[in-house]
């Protein structure tokens, strides 16, 4: 051992790893301190990785050996260590009955030989191994208690610089979160999912490449259309958005590639289409699952040819569209059932983009009916103090089978009918027999319930309903009919 006081080397090593948060150049200073007090001829350290064992990490001074093979050195030695928790010391190797047999040792004529686990909280989390095939007796009895000591130390020093580093982890993504949630304030959460597609957003929206959101009514699709124009170089442009399922199948070709003066009755005059007006910017194309098979014949044109053809036109126009579209179908399910082109769908699925539903993100609930509750309570100049506890419990609770749509209702109604102080759960009304009417119902017939109520609510104000909803006018007359809920609902 080194003529160093190990108590001075023990002191200086204390202050120097200390102050090193890197934990792979924590580990480099540990070896090389090490050998440099032993005056080992090499060394390596162990150190526990996950579920799959130890791997090496560094080592000094072993020729021809890469860091992947270092394991297998002195592998009785080391197993030996790492299974008991214990340290072990041997003089010359070559006649230690232990591991004079080993290969490695026979193989590579190693004599003395010192190593310690690295031990915290009684868990064995790593191994620092030195030996010499030069000397015997190279280490002794004062040598391992050195090095057990300073094991000691270098344990804590990894977890410190481990702990540091996540927090450095934490915090960068923290600071991403914050980032993300300035950069897209229209789309609010704190969950892992919504920021997972805030992240998402962020790197493809100023692709060229088409987009599929899924995901269930009022989970906040067209926000995300939305964000992913925006956001991009396309900013500038229009961002057109295009309800495809209130439509019939001629309307529909119409509005989307315009059609031709005589193309049909009516047609009194040349007319461009969405995609026409859309050029340079985004079209969103919403409830595409619901557009029939001569309109995604003609769509797939558009993507793979990028022009399109006015209705009773010979004349082909290039237009420059990024398509987003939306559904709240299983489109997958559409493609086997014949309903759906496949080609249309791997075109317009190149980035997908999946909604949760707010009962799978419910860290969520609270934060947005705090941001509806401001919203409403500003706009109807109500004086309101937030939801009271049990008001909060019974968000918490409830399934939101409307999802976002049905949140921000709930609250919008909560604030009318309050005349001050806090929301409290008679306001909110999501009684358990509410939860249960649902339960087992299609999503078709939980939306017809969140409109006919939205409708009720609003004394069957179309324009109010469309807009507690967020959605455009044509789509709620459509469901209207489609359901029958006239006044009378």
């Amino acid at each position: 051992m080194s003529t160093v006081n190990p108590y001075d080397a023990l002191l200086q090593i204390s202050e120097e790893i200390g102050s090193v948060h890197d934990t792979a150049e924590l580990l480099d200073r540990i070896t090389d301190i090490a050998m440099g007090v032993l005056k080992a001829e090499r060394g390596f350290m162990l150190l526990k990785s996950g579920n799959s064992g130890f791997s090496a990490t560094t080592a000094r001074n072993i020729s021809q050996e890469s860091i992947s093979g270092i394991q297998n050195l002195s592998s009785s030695v080391v197993n030996q260590v790492l299974e008991n928790g214990e340290p072990v010391l041997t003089f010359d190797a070559q006649s230690d009955s232990r591991f004079a047999s080993a290969e490695s040792v026979v193989i590579q004529q190693i004599r003395s030989i010192a190593c310690t686990p690295l031990l915290r909280k009684n868990e064995v989390i790593g191994a620092i191994y030195m030996d010499s095939r030069i000397n015997t007796e190279q280490f002794n009895d004062e040598s391992l208690q050195f090095l057990q000591a300073f094991a000691r130390q270098a344990a804590l020093a990894i977890e410190n610089a481990r702990l540091f580093e996540k927090l450095q982890t934490e915090n960068r993504q923290l600071k991403k979160q914050i980032s993300l949630s300035t950069v897209f304030p229209e789309i609010i959460g704190e969950s892992r999912e919504i920021q997972e597609i805030l992240d998402m957003i962020d790197r493809v929206a100023d692709a060229k490449a088409t987009v599929l959101i899924e995901g269930e009514s009022g989970t906040g699709k067209e926000l995300v259309a939305r964000a992913l124009h925006y956001h991009s170089s396309r900013k500038d442009k229009l961002f057109v958005p295009v309800f495809c399922g209130g439509l019939t199948e001629s309307l529909l070709e119409s509005e989307l590639f315009g059609h031709k003066k005589g193309a049909f009755t009516g047609a009194i005059d040349n007319k461009a289409g969405l995609f026409e007006e859309a050029d340079g910017g985004t079209i969103f194309l919403d409830e595409i699952g619901d557009i029939n098979m001569n309109v995604q014949t003609k769509l797939l044109r558009v993507i793979q040819e990028g022009e399109i053809k006015r209705v009773g036109d010979a004349k082909s126009r290039i237009v420059d569209v990024r398509i987003v579209s939306a559904t709240n179908k299983d489109l997958w399910k559409e493609v086997q059932a014949k309903r759906f082109r496949e080609d249309l769908y791997y075109r317009l699925n190149v980035i997908n983009i999946k909604m949760p539903a707010l009962r799978e993100r419910d860290e969520d609930i609270l934060v947005l009916g705090k941001h509806f509750l401001k919203k409403f309570a500003r706009i109807n100049n109500k004086a309101i103090d937030g939801f009271s506890q049990s008001a909060e419990n019974s968000m918490l609770s409830y399934q939101w089978p409307g999802n976002i749509r049905e949140l921000e209702n709930t609250v919008e109604r909560a604030v009318i009918l309050a005349r001050s102080g806090k929301i409290t759960p008679d306001l909110l009304n999501l009684s358990k027999t509410r939860v249960n009417d649902l339960a087992g119902k299609t999503l078709r017939e939980i939306e017809r319930a969140v409109i006919a109520e939205t409708l009720e609510i609003t004394g069957h104000h179309r324009a109010r309903t469309a807009e507690i909803l967020g959605v455009s006018r044509r789509w709620l007359q459509y469901r209207i009919k489609e359901w029958g809920l006239d006044d009378k609902e």
